[in-house]
């Protein structure tokens, strides 16, 4: 078993058989119960154990972690969420990390290596406190009213990126800086532009939502990442159930079908003796006449495609080909809701209740072949509901796609935020800089304990920028003391960390657009200072 000593003399890194790390608390093995102030800090120690696992992957320069799981399938990635949701984790205020990072996620979809990193470093400093005989409720209450003053500053400091459908070229910067950091930064430009035009196809510009329902990302192996596109329909990973169908229909008016195509059975278990030539032609007849009733109902609706949720025989297959009627079988339920929503046809549950009001429409249905592989794949374009999109991605193997998608999904939500609320922060660690500042200062003229927590609340932001200094190669320190120095010299709260490597170890990061959306960095203040709370008044 192979151990990796963390920074703390009480905690550690182990590995299990199969390589999963997880966490070792030396304080958890003694008999007698810890209380109070003891209990936090171990709850600390292994909070901080995790956060020293993704710190590495924070930033543009960050790096990805190779994870295998117990089945042998491996990951490469630097989300954050992602990594941690991977972990095997004992200890319960490490799974509140875990917890944090997923809403972040969930809620945002960015940020989630930040968060954690945040209110690892702001858990760490409250140790510090304890250590000072300050009682962890007055620290939360302290960390609570930095919260406020850091999340005014951000709203001050915060600029407005205007775009509209027609100019995005805001937009296009803003997603490229989200993809910086991932596997697909070399086709950062297409990507960005992929994630724009996904988000704003389903997005409601005047009610400021965005339905990540209508946007469905799918992949397969095979190709480059440059093969990716955007289709303004359905792909489905299906072909027409008959070789000799057209490999595309125009002017398509679906049938969608969630009955099976066969002769209709009673529902009670039944049992059918046949004794003679006569009985089993009577049953063919009666299978057949069936048949032919399913295919007159689906030709009396006008439909020319049918799209089936349950499969059928040889006999129906073959009837649906003499009349001319291409069919799809096996569609799974969702993609069955997704192609319904799509070209807004209704799923039918009984042929007799198909009629012409029932079908989907849609400009083009088409079968897709992968090179020299026989794998084919249907694309259903140009719908009636023109909102739904699929996002195809291709890559060398089920790692890359895997991890594009991830890259992907930040993207989207990144555009989405901003469709929300077009109020940006400048990155680069610059906006944590200026609340540190802000917290600072407000720290001297607070009376009270609380300020020793909000002087400890401002250290604990600085944490985001010396990762970054750290993770570009640089020397975290002197780096953080330079743009500390000119954002109050200058009164410039846009100065940032050098993750471009351009030579300089501060930068303007307007000029550079490293930026970020400031509901996403509100939201990694408010959930890093809840979690610090709950764990401040967390005794065993």
């Amino acid at each position: 078993m192979a151990m990796l000593s963390a920074d703390s003399p009480t905690a550690s890194v182990m590995k299990d058989e199969q390589g999963r790390p997880f966490i070792v608390v030396r304080d958890q093995g003694k008999k007698k119960r810890q209380h109070g102030t003891d209990a936090v800090k171990s709850h600390i120690v292994a909070a901080k154990t995790v956060a020293n696992i993704v710190k590495t992957s924070l930033g543009p320069r960050g790096l990805d972690k190779i994870l295998i799981s117990p089945d042998g399938d491996i990951t490469v990635t630097n989300d954050g969420a992602t990594i941690l949701s991977q972990m095997e984790i004992t200890n319960n205020v490490a799974k509140l990390l875990v917890e944090l990072s997923k809403s972040q996620d969930e809620e945002i979809g960015d940020g989630t290596t930040g968060v954690v990193v945040l209110a690892a470093a702001m858990l760490e400093q409250a140790s510090d406190l304890i250590d000072k005989g300050i009682h962890p409720i007055r620290i939360a209450d302290g960390y609570d009213q930095a919260c406020e003053i850091a999340v005014a500053e951000l709203d001050k400091i915060s600029d407005e990126i205007p775009f509209t459908k027609e100019d995005t070229s805001n937009l296009l910067k803003v997603a490229k800086t989200s993809l910086g950091s991932k596997i697909v930064s070399k086709s950062h430009d297409q990507f960005a532009k992929i994630a724009i035009d996904a988000v704003l196809s389903v997005a409601d510009l005047e009610r400021k939502d965005v339905d990540f329902e209508l946007i469905k990302v799918d992949g397969k192996v095979g190709g480059a990442l440059e093969d990716s596109m955007l289709v303004k329909g359905v792909i489905v990973d299906k072909d027409f159930s008959h070789p000799q169908m057209p490999d595309e229909v125009k002017d398509a008016k679906l049938a969608i079908l969630t009955c099976p195509f066969e002769p209709p059975k009673p529902k009670t278990k039944h049992k059918l003796d046949i004794t003679s030539v006569e009985e089993f032609k009577k049953l063919q007849d009666y299978e057949r006449e069936k048949f032919t009733e399913m295919i007159q109902h689906l030709k009396d609706s006008g439909a020319n495609l049918v799209i089936c949720q349950w499969g059928f025989d040889d006999e129906a297959n073959h009837l649906l080909l003499q009349n001319n009627l291409p069919a799809v079988r096996w569609v799974g339920g969702p993609e069955i809701e997704l192609i319904a929503i799509a070209t807004n046809g209704r799923i039918v549950p009984r042929f007799e209740d198909l009629n012409a009001e029932k079908l989907g429409t849609a400009g083009s249905v088409r079968e897709m072949t992968f090179g020299t592989t026989r794998e084919k794949m249907l694309v259903i374009e140009d719908c009636a509901n023109s909102r739904a999109v699929t996002v195809f991605v291709r890559g060398s193997n089920k790692m890359i796609i895997d991890e594009a998608k991830r890259s992907l999904h930040d993207a989207l939500c990144v555009v989405r935020n901003l469709v929300r609320d077009n109020r940006v922060v400048y990155g680069g660690g610059a906006a944590e800089i200026a609340c540190s500042i802000a917290v600072e200062d407000a720290a001297v003229k607070s009376p009270g304990i609380e300020q020793y927590a909000m002087r400890a609340f401002a250290d604990a932001l600085d944490a985001v920028p010396l990762a970054l200094a750290e993770n570009s190669g640089l020397s975290p320190i002197e780096t953080l003391a330079s743009i500390k120095s000119r954002q109050v010299k200058e009164k410039n709260t846009r100065l940032g960390v050098d993750c471009m490597m351009t030579g300089n170890n501060v930068l303007d990061m307007r000029e550079h657009f490293a930026i970020d959306p400031l509901i996403g960095k509100r939201q990694q203040l408010l959930l890093a200072t809840q979690l610090c709370r709950m764990v401040l008044k967390k005794v065993d």
